[in-house]
């Protein structure tokens, strides 16, 4: 099954006190490997943001109000995220905004079941700690000097990075070899669970990146 790290920004704190999404990320991942399919929308919240929130994302209502409305593009939302494990970080709180947009336009909710909270993850691991998700970037070494302000997009890639942490598994290896899906099942079912590690094939694109890479290196060492 291939994941979706989500994150959305919002208008506010309080869906009761009418507060709407106004931006939607989502990185798909299979293994925890981004397939560089990405769902992202900046939307016309049909309300005007609060001081604080603007603070925190940086978004106006005068720069979203040309933006699509979230019924313009749930369809494509709930077919980008059908039938794939969810990664959020404080769920409660994006799941609350979500389902609030579906059920103002008559949809069914997307059910808890399918969704990883990362935070309770945190509070598991680091119990009496501020677990919010620059903090465990600082814990991990994760780079996030580009979070000047709350972006989406940046933060289901920050989130992705954690979330690999949070649960022990190292960066997937890439195989060299051209194995056939079949055989990397096989290879990943016997692999001890204690050190369980994905073999991917690469794609052109990747092996085009590396022989790049490795030709700047050489230059760069040798020359």
């Amino acid at each position: 099954m291939n994941e979706i790290i989500l994150d959305t920004e919002t208008t506010g704190l309080s869906v009761e006190k009418g507060d709407r999404i106004l931006e939607i990320a989502c990185i798909e991942t299979k293994n925890l490997i981004p397939t560089n399919n990405v769902f992202h929308k900046l939307l016309n919240p049909e309300r005007e943001v609060s001081d604080d929130a603007f603070k925190i994302h940086g978004y106006s209502y005068e720069k979203l109000k040309s933006e699509k409305k979230f019924e313009e593009i749930a369809d494509e939302f709930l077919n980008f995220i059908k039938g794939k494990e969810i990664i959020i970080h404080n769920a409660q709180f994006d799941l609350s905004f979500l389902n609030n947009e579906l059920k103002k336009i008559s949809r069914a909710p997307i059910e808890a079941t399918n969704v990883i909270d990362s935070l309770e993850i945190a509070r598991s691991k680091f119990p009496g700690t501020s677990n919010t998700l620059d903090n465990l970037c600082k814990k991990f070494n994760i780079d996030n000097s580009e979070r000047k302000k709350h972006n989406a997009l940046l933060d289901c890639e920050l989130l992705r990075e954690v979330y690999i942490n949070l649960i022990g598994q190292k960066e997937p290896v890439l195989s060299l070899y051209n194995e056939d899906e079949n055989q990397i099942e096989k290879l990943n079912s016997v692999l001890p669970k204690s050190n369980h590690k994905v073999i991917i094939k690469p794609s052109e694109k990747e092996f085009s990146d590396h022989k790049t890479f490795l030709k700047s290196e050489i230059k760069k060492n040798f020359f």
